[in-house]
């Protein structure tokens, strides 16, 4: 005879998992009617309920998650392994929970924190622009990861590290500059994002002004929104259609390594050579960007440590040997073969 499981249970009754484990854990937050409606079912059924499952609501779980936009993007990768090494190190289990642009992680973790009693949450990329009435729904502590729209919160209610987007981006582009480029052209998010795109466009914009360079509209390139955000593809396309416009330009700045690459791509494609047609630049110091031919000169985010400091506070914070903390890190500037001297 097949055993009944949990999933032949909410199927039965319409609803989701989630559903008949908080009437199965006497969730305050059930319609009472469904409520009954799943024990009436799992009677009929003779489903019994796992032994973990029943006493979640009695037993201390200790949990943390990792909430996560851009899961894709290979500059999250390191920072997930020392996230799952250093919270298992805790004795903690560790959740990965993958965030669509589309979707609200503040909801999707509150719902964890019901589902899954965790101790903390760490948010990691995107940007973050929930009102404050709405963070303190969240009743655990919660660090935000290399996010950048930090500044409109009440910095009371969480915790943060980052990198000077702004600061390293101009840094970047005054490099380029002081290499004899006038015309720099730049691969960016739309210009009314809100996350790290706006902060390395107005680095962009400041470090040109900053050296008596007019910022050119018509060589500031708009990441397609039909191709994956921050990726090769984006680089590529964004970069091809800048060579085939016709506008002057000696160097390309993309606001990540991964777009730097593409627009590489797009330039030997067009019978051009890096750097000595047309120099290239990125964002954030992944090894890629190293192994490659030409190196990628970028900003490298120092990953190791801003994930390591994320999970000390985040810790330090469950421990309350702290109330909040924010920290910034710098980047280092980090010269390859793709960029050359006018």
């Amino acid at each position: 005879m097949e055993i009944t499981t949990i999933k032949d249970i909410a199927r039965l009754c319409g609803v989701g998992v989630s559903t008949v484990s908080r009437a199965i854990n006497n969730h305050p937050d059930i319609n009472e009617e469904t409520k009954e409606m799943i024990m009436k079912v799992i009677k009929e059924n003779n489903y019994i309920p796992n032994n973990s499952a029943r006493n979640l609501k009695r037993t201390d779980s200790k949990a943390i998650a990792v909430l996560i936009k851009g899961i894709t993007n290979p500059f999250f990768s390191n920072m997930i392994k020392i996230f799952e090494k250093k919270i298992k190190e805790k004795k903690y289990s560790f959740i990965l929970q993958h965030v669509d642009d589309r979707e609200d992680e503040v909801d999707i973790a509150i719902e964890l924190i019901k589902e899954k009693k965790l101790k903390g949450i760490v948010f990691l990329g995107g940007h973050f622009s929930h009102p404050d009435e709405k963070l303190r729904q969240l009743n655990v502590p919660f660090v935000l990861s290399t996010i950048a729209t930090i500044e409109k919160l009440d910095k009371s209610l969480c915790s943060s590290v980052s990198l000077d987007d702004y600061k390293e981006s101009y840094k970047i582009v005054d490099y380029l500059c002081k290499q004899g480029h006038k015309k720099i052209a730049i691969i960016t998010a739309p210009l009314d994002d809100e996350s790290i795109g706006t902060l390395r466009f107005r680095g962009y914009v400041s470090a040109l002004r900053d050296n008596g360079i007019e910022v050119d509209k018509n060589i500031i390139g708009i990441m397609k929104s039909n191709i994956e955000s921050y990726s090769m593809d984006n680089g590529y396309a964004v970069t091809k259609e800048l060579l085939a416009s016709g506008e002057e330009f000696t160097a390309v700045y993309a606001i990540c390594d991964s777009m730097a690459i593409g627009a590489c791509k797009a330039i030997f494609d067009y019978g051009k050579r890096v750097p000595e047609d047309y120099s290239v630049a990125g964002f954030d110091g992944l090894d890629l960007a190293k192994f490659y031919n030409p190196s990628i000169t970028t900003i490298r985010q120092p990953v190791e440590k801003i994930a390591e400091e994320t999970i000390k506070i985040l810790f330090d914070v469950i421990g309350k040997k702290k109330l909040v903390e924010h920290k910034t890190f710098q980047g280092e500037l980090v010269i390859g073969q793709s960029t050359g001297r006018i």
